[in-house]
């Protein structure tokens, strides 16, 4: 990214779809998660499962997490991942259980088939890579671009 600025006054009149950034993220997202799909099929996930599979994974030392702590990871809302979680303990991947300390906290845990479930997983990530037509040191700094990104756009909107 760019460190110089551009400000509202740079940018006036109409701007083609294709060259707004707001529509790169989003298209990409598009074809990234069906990238996924049929990746994920295998696994009996969708992307948002996965996604929460990822945090409990790179967690799994530090034992069960709370709902609020994979919200905060994913950027999501209780709403939005209650769900999620449920139908992952639904296929047996996850348990919900009420914090002992505060019983308004639910703690979500692995489960062994959630555990076995990440080594079924391990060859996810070369697949995308592959089909990113990129090689890894790029696809690492594009994440660091849009990390930046997200959090300009987190602060500007508080």
């Amino acid at each position: 990214m760019s460190n110089k600025k551009t400000t509202p006054s740079n940018i006036s009149g109409f701007i083609p779809l294709d060259q707004h950034l707001c529509f790169a993220l989003y298209s990409a997202s598009l074809a990234m998660t069906k990238v996924y799909k049929p990746l994920l099929k295998t696994l009996k996930l969708t992307y948002p499962q996965y996604l929460v599979m990822l945090v409990l994974w790179e967690r799994q030392d530090q034992g069960g997490q709370r709902v609020s702590d994979i919200g905060t990871a994913l950027y999501l809302d209780s709403g939005t991942l209650t769900p999620l979680l449920k139908k992952l303990e639904v296929l047996g991947f996850v348990e919900r259980t009420r914090s002992t300390e505060d019983e308004r906290q639910v703690i979500v845990s692995l489960t062994s088939a959630g555990r076995k479930l990440q080594a079924k997983s391990q060859g996810i990530p070369a697949c995308v890579l592959e089909a990113s037509g990129c090689e890894l040191p790029a696809v690492r700094q594009i994440a660091v671009e849009l990390k930046v990104l997200r959090a300009n756009l987190i602060a500007a909107h508080v």
